[in-house]
């Protein structure tokens, strides 16, 4: 069969335009003569559309949508992912697939697993499907599964496994409608598990995933068919639309199919997240803080490449304290990025603050209150600018930083989108050099000097931090993998280290609460994903 891929970036709660682009795909695709058209999983919706489904007229809104593309349809039938609201016996909700044809809805499949971890909350929303996975066409039977279905392999949190039924109906093809967020290394782990599925549902397998950006997810398509052996077929491309035929009657032989290598996937997937959570927002142009310093670098550089060097604006901020290498580096990455670019020295305001609570702080010596000042002041203006030109000012801290605090609340954290909050340092230098590769866009002073926050004379990030290579492993092991203090120093982590480590986690977690959203890039991202109570004493 030739199946038509309509890997489209749908925008969660946008019904009219989701229904303009899935009938634009559905013309495009007859067009080229395909067989059956697929779509991602709730694509009338957008993916996750969370508390939109409570809303009292989403859900028949969107089923007037479904009846206006089916309405459209011919001979040639799509499959279309949508959130259906039954009016039995029990009213219930179901995340659910319509197979349209010939102007009406002929049968609708609904998904089973239902997943409650990571970002994910379905249990809260839908209720588990129980209708027939199957249907008869072109004297075919086709299996119809939605993305958790598959995934039940290795997961021992569903007591039914959907694969076990189709397998044992020997269907002539699986197809699975799929919202799958992406983080790095998540397309091998899809890839090898679909593999698996085909392998033992005997069967061939078309797989179609969305894509674009919505909040902090990011969807990387890459859908993907294959033969019933596990051999790949056709795999459209990462990050971007496809609205494409995929042949599964195609014998010949191709080239290895390949994906992105890490940091290639790492800089579109960042790319998408923030030009999707710009544009989505109603913003057209980005702003952002520049201090010197390779995050504001890095996060710069993706913005000029997400929405074009004409509308993004950099304001270099420098107080007494700032290095004269530091304004250079900023004033050379706003030349060689071809930004609008401004300076707005801020010791006059830092002055008059400080001027203004002296009474108060008399009687105490300076610490990091005045070092928070410089960093709210910045904060301040860049606010200021963002309002007056309607520019989204992007925050540009790391993982790293902020994950032990590292941080200035209503200050460096000021913002609307945390574009690299889910990039560790190391990450963030490796990403550095990538955009490098081909000629120096970040100058190579900002890489290669000692980081630093320059809110003290001669302050270097080591003076408060470890290295970074030894703070991100330990990181990696404590929020990532949710592991003990005693399993990571077993590991061969200095006691003392991880436990001041530790602890500047779960101090710090009242600021990662009140941070901006952040674009999810690992397996665990703080935010939605990450539950853990503000007030707590569990003592780890």
């Amino acid at each position: 069969m030739r199946i038509g891929v309509a890997q489209i970036n749908s925008t969660v709660g946008d019904l009219e335009g989701n229904l303009s682009l899935a009938i634009d795909a559905y013309d495009q695709l007859v067009g080229q003569g395909t067989d059956l058209i697929v779509y991602p999983e709730l694509f009338l919706s957008g993916y996750p559309p969370r508390d939109l489904l409570n809303k009292e007229k989403f859900l028949d809104d969107i089923d007037c949508q479904l009846q206006k593309f089916a309405q459209l349809t011919g001979p040639t039938p799509a499959l279309i992912g949508f959130p259906e609201k039954s009016q039995g016996t029990k009213p219930a909700t179901f995340n659910s697939a319509a197979w349209c044809m010939e102007g009406k809805v002929i049968q609708v499949f609904r998904k089973r697993l239902l997943p409650t971890y990571d970002v994910f909350d379905e249990t809260r929303y839908f209720s588990s499907g129980e209708c027939s996975l199957f249907i008869e066409y072109k004297e075919k039977k086709l299996a119809i599964t939605i993305c958790e279905d598959l995934w039940i392999m290795s997961d021992p949190r569903y007591t039914t496994n959907p694969l076990d039924e189709i397998s044992s109906h020997k269907p002539d093809l699986l197809i699975n409608l799929s919202a799958s967020p992406w983080y790095l290394g998540k397309e091998q782990k899809r890839i090898d598990l679909l593999q698996n599925v085909a392998r033992q549902a005997s069967c061939p397998l078309i797989y179609v995933n969305s894509v674009g950006g919505n909040d902090e997810l990011i969807f990387d398509g890459l859908s993907i068919s294959m033969d019933a052996t596990g051999k790949l077929v056709e795999i459209s491309k990462a990050f971007e639309e496809c609205i494409e035929i995929h042949d599964l009657e195609d014998s010949s032989d191709k080239d290895t199919i390949s994906i992105l290598n890490q940091k290639e996937s790492l800089r579109k997937a960042l790319v998408l997240g923030l030009r999707d959570y710009t544009m989505k927002s109603g913003f057209s142009k980005g702003l952002v803080g520049l201090s010197g310093g390779i995050d504001s670098a890095v996060t710069a550089a993706l913005a000029v490449e997400a929405l074009g060097s004409q509308n993004v604006i950099g304001v270099s901020l420098p107080s007494s304290i700032s290095s004269e290498h530091s304004k250079d580096d900023a004033q050379e990455l706003a030349e060689h990025l071809g930004i609008e670019f401004h300076t707005l020295p801020i010791q006059s305001i830092v002055d008059a603050a400080a001027h203004e609570l002296s009474p108060l702080f008399k009687d105490f010596p300076p610490d990091v209150t005045e070092e928070n000042i410089q960093a709210r002041s910045r904060g301040l203006l860049l606010m200021a600018i963002s309002n007056k030109f309607g520019a989204l000012l992007l925050t540009t801290g790391n993982k790293s930083e902020l994950a032990v605090g590292y941080c200035t609340l209503y200050g460096d954290m000021c913002g609307g989108l945390a574009v690299i909050s889910d990039v560790p340092k190391t990450q963030v230098f490796s990403l550095a050099r990538h955009i490098n590769h081909e000629k120096v866009v970040i100058p190579t002073n900002t890489i290669d000097k000692p980081p630093s926050a320059e809110l003290r004379p001669d302050q270097k990030d080591s003076d408060s931090l470890p290295d970074y290579e030894v703070l991100d492993a330990i990181l990696q092991s404590y929020v990532e993998e949710s592991r003990s203090i005693s399993s990571i120093i077993e590991s061969g982590f200095e006691e003392e280290l991880v436990r001041k480590v530790v602890r500047l986690v779960d101090l710090n977690e009242y600021k990662r609460n009140q941070a901006a959203p952040g674009l999810k890039t690992t397996p665990l991202a703080f935010g939605v994903g990450r539950r853990i109570p503000i007030v707590q004493k569990y003592p780890n």
